[in-house]
């Protein structure tokens, strides 16, 4: 039926939107009136937003949802409930499934089980090698035409720079993005933690700034070889943030994201060996944490992701060197980008931008906005809202999450995907 949001504050950051003003939806589920009913509109139901920012449905780049294959730890049914309660109407699945989605028939199947579900959109990424094994290249092109946003070899290294090479060429005369992320694996040597002070004083092996910033010089070198357009996934340090900010005064197709938790969390969280601290790209210094803030202020990172990875229980409970890395982390996307915003980093309007309009456009749809004719993916949350983050609230079948126990500012109450609403607070 057509929709009214009426009383809330829209920030559309696509738009230049920042202001009370109503939202009309049509029955086809596309905006149809921004501040004015466009002639003729009857609403079939009205949402009362007052008190509250209505925004453009959040669009994550980096959400591993373990279908197919690692089931027990969480799956595409558990997972998309956990994005629609966290405003998420938009996100990227990684390849490295079991199978890997380096076929078409892969990625097909995962967008047809999130189709199935009518919650939030999931747009493939494909391996950039068959299996993700780093020798053979995958077929880029009938994986394009199979839905895949964009291209990459997720966590496994492509150590043969000349497989590299070759790869950035062929996406490039596809003109298609590549997703990089960047870790000398000679320089990583099994670490699991980041080369410093922390690292040291719990005798764990660590993983220096210089895995990442080695990693981002040779894609760098790759990226300028062969012209292709390339976004940098997770940069963890501000050494690596400098060297794209040069490489995009040059001129480059480059881009860049950041998780939200190496935005507030650092070296220092892992205390004594808390597993839920054990990441990839693993948490580092301050001067990193700030480095990163000052990139996202100068529009260097153009997003924020969450980069979920849910896990069972027992993944967690091992030593530390032998957990396995990830945090839960779609519930907190939100809240953590806020809390930027509360500690002046941002205004609201650049935090939403973060999250909406600039990751579509890294990956090239057509989302992350509600100006007249955009489909009504929309988010709303109470801005004042103060909660708890514990494991009952948790929608995600992951608990892992060192953010257990904080509280925070900001709530979803409604989320609506295609002008359907999928998601509505208990008590709203």
């Amino acid at each position: 039926m057509s929709l009214l949001i009426q009383g809330g504050q829209l920030v559309d950051p696509a738009n230049g939107v920042d202001g009370k003003k109503d939202l009309y939806i049509d029955v086809s589920g596309f905006v149809v009136g921004v501040g004015k009913a466009p002639p003729g509109f009857k609403a079939g139901k009205t949402l009362d937003a007052r008190g509250r920012i209505v925004c453009p449905g959040l669009v994550d780049l980096r959400a591993r949802l373990r279908e197919p294959g690692l089931e027990y730890k969480a799956t595409i049914e558990s997972e998309v409930h956990a994005a629609v309660a966290a405003g998420i109407t938009t996100l990227c699945c990684p390849p490295d499934t079991l199978p890997v989605i380096d076929t078409p028939a892969m990625a097909q199947m995962l967008q047809s089980r999130a189709w199935r579900f009518g919650l939030t959109f999931i747009h493939p990424l494909g391996a950039l090698t068959q299996r993700l094994e780093g020798k053979l290249l995958a077929d880029m092109e009938a994986l394009d035409e199979a839905g895949c946003v964009g291209f990459t070899n997720a966590l496994s290294p492509v150590t043969d720079t000349l497989v590299m090479r070759r790869a950035l060429e062929y996406a490039a005369t596809l003109d298609l993005t590549v997703f990089l992320h960047a870790e000398d694996p000679w320089l990583r040597n099994g670490g699991c933690v980041h080369e410093g002070e922390v690292g040291t004083r719990l005798g764990l092996p660590g993983i220096p700034e210089a895995a990442e910033t080695v990693g981002v010089a040779r894609d760098l070198a790759l990226i300028e070889q062969t012209g292709c357009r390339a976004h940098f996934c997770g940069l963890s340090s501000a050494r690596a943030a400098a060297m794209v900010a040069q490489a995009q005064k040059k001129g480059l197709p480059v881009s860049a994201d950041t998780t939200a938790h190496h935005l507030h969390l650092t070296e220092h969280d892992i205390g004594d060996f808390n597993t839920q601290c054990h990441v990839r790209p693993p948490l580092r210094g301050k001067h990193d944490r700030e480095g990163l803030r000052k990139a996202l202020r100068t529009g260097v990172i153009q997003a924020i992701c969450s980069d979920h990875q849910p896990h069972e229980p027992d993944a967690k409970l091992a030593p530390f060197a032998r957990s396995e890395p990830g945090i839960s982390a779609l519930e907190t996307l939100l809240p953590l980008t806020l809390k930027l915003v509360d500690e002046k980093i941002l205004t609201l309007s650049e935090a939403i931008g973060l999250l909406t309009h600039k990751p579509a456009e890294i990956i090239g749809v057509e989302t992350g906005h509600l100006g007249v004719g955009a489909t009504a993916d929309v988010c709303i949350f109470d801005p004042d809202a103060r909660w708890t983050l514990t494991e009952d609230k948790l929608v995600s079948r992951g608990h892992n999450t060192p953010f257990l126990g904080q509280t925070f500012r900001g709530k979803v109450t409604h989320t609506l995907v295609g002008g359907k609403l999928v998601y509505e607070a208990p008590g709203k």
